[in-house]
């Protein structure tokens, strides 16, 4: 991990979708910070009683949601993990555990950035079919995902800290 993060600030001024989007994008970058320069075998190390709570196993879990999220919820596209999901609800976890830690970032940093033309292509007020009759709008996948993000983001600055004594916001 760097001293000096390269993420973009979070815009103080601006409209809904461009305060959004940059807290995502802080968020997204944090969660590449974090676990950059680890090896392998620190990116799988077990730290906590779960122990598919990993850098990688997070890494996995959050390319996923933003798979599933953006591309599936919202783009329509075919779910690729149904089936593996449901033979394992921790599929991903597992998956990633296999995956060498610069091949899941260069995943997650891709699987974003189709996000963000997704999210680009639409409203904010876009309404998609949901789980059966439901429907789900673009503000709330975004706002989601922040918080799906942050939440994880902060796991990964634990683990990281626990591996390396590395901290930082």
């Amino acid at each position: 991990m760097t001293d000096e993060p390269k993420r973009p600030e979070p815009p103080l001024t601006g409209d809904e979708r461009t305060q959004l989007n940059g807290f995502l994008d802080f968020l997204r970058a944090t969660v590449v910070w974090k676990c950059s320069g680890l090896t392998d075998e620190q990116a799988r190390r077990p730290l906590v009683p779960s122990e598919l709570t990993t850098v990688a196993g997070l890494l996995g879990h959050l390319t996923l949601v933003e798979q599933y999220w953006f591309t599936v919820v919202l783009n329509g596209q075919e779910d690729v993990w149904k089936e593996a999901l449901e033979a394992d609800p921790d599929a991903e976890f597992r998956v990633a555990m296999q995956t060498p830690i610069e091949q899941l970032i260069a995943a997650y940093e891709a699987e974003c950035e189709r996000s963000r033309k997704i999210v680009e292509a639409m409203g904010l007020d876009d309404e998609v079919p949901f789980r059966g009759d439901r429907k789900v709008n673009v503000r709330f996948v975004v706002a989601h995902m922040i918080e799906e993000t942050g939440r994880h983001a902060g796991h990964l600055d634990l683990l990281r800290e626990l591996t390396d004594g590395l901290t930082g916001e």
